[in-house]
């Protein structure tokens, strides 16, 4: 607490108790209660804070597995694996910096997905199908299929991958019991496979165990898990789709969506709502905000605008009385 002092020479008495002294430092004080104005703070902000969570709260569902996918939909996870194999999954046809299948972002004329080149190659077929079921021991169907594969020409595996994925699609239900006779080669029982493997916990470990020691990159299991539609089907149910506005705590190591409220935004409006560019153009939208927003000082009219609005004089008006 402190307490205002009189500075030599005659002195007089203003408003609210503070003290004035006509000197060349001449100003007012007033006795002011710093603890009690801080728990004061504290207390409303903790209350505001805490209705505002009963209110507005979002779900805090744990992260989606590799092993929960299989166990809940393993359907999805045998037509994922074809569509890995036969290399028409997002992941397949992505472009830099993962592969070179596909033209990636573009900016206007410019391919700047392109520049950096592919800094992280990832074959989906060979990553997150063969390599996991390589390392399976004790089932001579793994190995066989596995072996079948790799020693099939690229046309061939194209050929199998590709008929069973499309006979997996006019299966009923999607279900791999129901679907049609045809030269399929080993793509069912890699299929199957990896169902098993996924459902058993190990396949998560061999996707993010093989990029580093520790086994904290999850870019392949994410990506893997992507290419099916159960990832999307569980977020759409929680609004958290791209037309959606919906909001989940369970975000990793990464900030979430409260954070990038504005970044998110511009996917919901057109034209970027519909573009296949969305993510480059987005991206450029908001460098040009964040430049805008450090040049400030020296825009005509958005500097002198605080001085304008008045503001200050709102908060300072007991001071100016």
């Amino acid at each position: 607490m402190s307490t205002a002092t009189v500075p030599s020479g005659r002195s007089r008495t203003g408003r609210r108790g503070a003290t004035w002294a006509p000197d060349s430092h001449d100003f007012p004080t007033r006795r002011y209660d710093l603890v009690k104005e801080f728990v004061i703070a504290l207390g409303v902000m903790t209350l505001l804070a805490v209705i505002a969570a009963i209110v507005f709260s979002s779900p805090d569902d744990p992260a989606i597995t590799l092993q929960e996918w299989a166990k809940q939909a393993p359907n999805d996870v045998v037509a994922t694996a074809a569509g890995e194999l036969a290399g028409t999954t997002t992941s397949a046809g992505y472009g830099p910096p993962f592969n070179t299948n596909g033209d990636g972002q573009v900016l206007g004329p410019l391919s700047l997905q392109k520049l950096p080149g592919v800094t992280l190659p990832i074959d989906s077929a060979k990553d997150f199908v063969i390599d996991p079921l390589s390392t399976v021991t004790g089932d001579p169907t793994v190995a066989a299929a596995v072996k079948a594969w790799n020693g099939a020409s690229a046309d061939q595996q194209a050929k199998w991958a590709n008929a069973y994925a499309d006979a997996l699609s006019k299966a009923p239900d999607g279900d791999p019991a129901k679907v049609a006779s045809g030269d399929y080669g080993p793509v069912p029982d890699l299929a199957q496979a990896e169902v098993r493997l996924a459902a058993s916990g190990a396949l998560e470990g061999l996707l993010t165990s093989r990029t580093s020691f520790f086994g904290v990159d999850s870019t392949k299991a994410l990506m893997l898990l992507a290419d099916g539609s159960y990832l999307e089907d569980q977020a759409r149910a929680q609004n958290l789709g791209g037309d959606q506005w919906g909001i989940m705590n369970e975000t990793g190591n990464y900030p979430g969506q409260p954070w990038l409220w504005l970044y998110s935004f511009w996917y919901q409006v057109p034209p970027f709502s519909t573009s296949d560019n969305a993510d480059i153009q987005v991206w450029a939208i908001m460098v040009l905000l964040s430049i805008g927003f450090i040049c400030i000082p020296w825009i005509p009219g958005l500097r002198t605008l605080p001085k304008h609005l008045g503001v200050h004089k709102l908060i300072w008006r007991n001071y100016r009385r």
